[in-house]
């Protein structure tokens, strides 16, 4: 069946189209019914989605699919949920996998279902997905449900259970390693810094054989790093925060935590050699920034006065260039123009789950928006303004359109009016009805030739006019006479109607059954123009009558689709807002933070400037 397709394709593209795939799971040969359906999976096949919801729901809605309505209604959900519309698909999912499929097809598209919510930071319905969950999963994604399950847990807060649930763990593949991270992490949480050191610690000093468990055990360093921290152990925090890789994407906390663990122990100059290397880092970086700060003060502890308040005094200004930038940045955004520049070069070719951001927009702003789509939240409101604008640009050409169906109408009622004329005069000089008189007097006539046995009457041309020449000669005066000559010739030409009448009587039936059967088949092509004919007439009669009926329909999706304009072109509004109150939230809160970094540098320069002009009196 189809749903063997759709299955295929869901388990190549995402997790959207795998909870088409679970749920539709068949191993018959593909067979599609009705020809709508066949249209809709076209476009489907070719990753046009809005095409292909919009051809489903104007096919469902005239019932033109019922040969797979639970087939398209389960596509439609898939569609719904690559468009974000987490909540109908859902509903379509739940409602269809009551009763229409195995339990294990129906988990797995639950399982599915949770993961999304979870993405999208829906936990309670996530949570609800996975109670949903009656038999045993595969066993990948039982690990994998496991997982979601205790990270759900700790986002939630429940440390506890999430601890007991992650200690069941009992693989060795790879999802182990994740399960003790997070382990670790719940335990850390909870105030359990040393149960967790002993699991951090052993997953910081793996052999890490791909980018993936690198990264991991990155992260399990500097989770035990900075625990120790605060759990007041400097010394051993060096130990894990120094396994982090300086090239890696968590090297800046660690080398920031390697600094602040010497700093501890009072070893200011060790401090300074990881916080040195942080200065020449990306200021965008909390980090580095903290670092800008952690250098002047390192060298106060040193009794370095001067080289700390030129180091503050580099800090204010880094720090006040970088707020100009964002203020002039946040200009940017309220603007409104950034989010379109964002989509300026990209084709409105594609929309829904799969499209991605090839390039950011050029300028200043342009820094700070890797830091924006690194949160799911920006990225899926993006998504959603982009789908936005392709609707409305959809909805656009539907309206340029409305005005081409308007002109192919006025086109068709000038042809129907100049063609009608002529049309009934033509039809007006066919009469088929006397036609059909003259069939029946032909078959009359052959059941009179038939009971006579007439064969002359089914003669041909060619022998009536010889039977004809031949009773003319018989009859002509001079073979009359008693010359043998005459009787010679009377002989032959007996002879010749002898011969010819043999054949005719021979010939008979076969001849009067191909004479019927001609006229049988004239009668039903008469039988059939005379329908055509009323067709004909029908049809002139209800052409304007159609005609108006699709006028008025034109007519009455013009404001339809100027309502529906209006309405995505206010939440176009209303989504570019959203996006730039995430955006200008961020870059607010970088500036605040900068602004706190900005007042403790002037602080602690003021004090170190009192206090050389302390010792200046003192010395005087």
């Amino acid at each position: 069946m189809i749903a063997a397709r759709l299955l295929m394709i869901a388990s190549c593209l995402s997790l959207v189209l795998a909870t088409v795939q679970a749920a539709t799971d068949d191993k018959h040969t593909i067979v599609v019914k009705d020809p709508h359906y066949g249209e809709v999976l076209f476009y489907f096949y070719q990753e046009e989605y809005f095409p292909a919801i919009v051809r489903l729901l104007a096919a469902e809605k005239q019932a033109r699919v019922e040969q797979h309505a639970d087939e398209a209604e389960l596509l439609r959900g898939g569609l719904y949920l690559s468009y974000g519309n987490h909540l109908e698909a859902a509903a379509i999912f739940e409602r269809l996998l009551a009763s229409n499929v195995s339990p294990e097809v129906r988990d797995r598209t639950w399982f599915f279902l949770a993961k999304i919510w979870y993405q999208r930071g829906y936990f309670d319905e996530s949570q609800q997905a996975l109670d949903k969950i009656k038999a045993a999963l595969p066993q990948n994604l039982r690990r994998e449900a496991t997982m979601l399950q205790a990270q759900i847990l700790i986002d939630t807060l429940q440390f506890d259970s999430a601890i007991a649930l992650l200690q069941r763990w009992d693989d060795d593949s790879d999802w182990a390693g994740y399960a003790k991270f997070n382990l670790g992490v719940a335990l850390v949480r909870s105030g359990r810094v040393d149960s967790a050191a002993r699991i951090l610690d052993g997953l910081g000093s793996i052999s890490a054989n791909s980018e993936e468990l690198t990264s991991l055990r990155d992260k399990a360093n500097l989770a035990l790093g900075y625990a120790l921290i605060q759990d007041g152990q400097p010394t051993a925090a060096k130990t894990p925060l120094q396994r982090v890789r300086l090239a890696g994407p968590f090297s800046n906390k660690a080398l920031l935590g390697v600094g602040w663990a010497d700093a501890e122990l009072e070893r200011y100059h060790r401090a300074l050699v990881p916080w040195m290397e942080l200065r020449s880092r990306d200021l965008l970086d909390p980090a580095v920034q903290e670092s800008m700060l952690a250098i002047p003060y390192a060298f106060a502890k040193l009794d370095s006065i001067s080289q700390s308040a030129d180091h503050y005094l580099n800090a204010i200004e880094a720090f006040y260039e970088e707020i100009n930038r964002i203020d002039r940045t946040i200009a940017h955004i309220e603007s409104g123009d950034l989010f379109d520049e964002f989509l300026a070069d990209e084709p409105l070719d594609s929309t829904g789950w799969y499209w991605r951001l090839e390039k950011l927009p050029q300028g200043p702003e342009g820094r700070y928006l890797y830091h924006l789509l690194a949160t799911h939240e920006f990225q899926e409101g993006l998504k959603n303004y982009r789908d936005l604008r392709y609707l409305y640009s959809n909805l656009d050409d539907w309206q340029q359109s409305i005005d081409v169906f308007e002109n192919m109408l006025d086109t068709r009622r000038l042809v129907y009016e100049a063609r009608t004329p002529r049309s009934r005069s033509a039809l007006g000089r066919a009469d088929v009805d006397s036609l059909v008189a003259r069939t029946r007097e032909f078959d009359s006539t052959l059941d009179n030739i038939e009971r006579s046995g007439d064969w002359l009457a089914l003669a041909n041309e060619r022998e009536a006019r010889m039977w004809g020449e031949i009773a003319s000669l018989e009859s002509a005066p001079a073979l009359a006479s008693d010359l043998t000559e005459a009787a010679d010739v009377l002989t032959r030409l007996r002879l010749l109607r002898g011969v010819l009448q043999w054949r005719l009587e021979r010939e008979f039936k076969d001849r009067l059954s191909r004479v019927r059967r001609s006229l049988r088949q004239t009668s039903e092509a008469l039988v059939e123009t005379q329908r055509s004919r009323r067709q004909v007439e029908l049809s002139m009669r209800g052409q304007p009558l159609a005609l108006d009926g699709l006028s008025r329909r034109v007519q009455s999706l013009k404001p339809r689709i100027t309502g529906l304009k209006i309405r995505v072109a206010d939440t176009m509004v209303e989504q570019r807002t959203y996006l730039q109150n995430i955006a200008i939230d961020v870059l607010r809160a970088q500036k605040e933070r900068l602004d706190i970094y900005t007042v403790q540098a002037r602080f602690a320069l003021a004090a170190i400037y009192d206090l050389a002009a302390t010792v200046g009196a003192a010395t005087e």
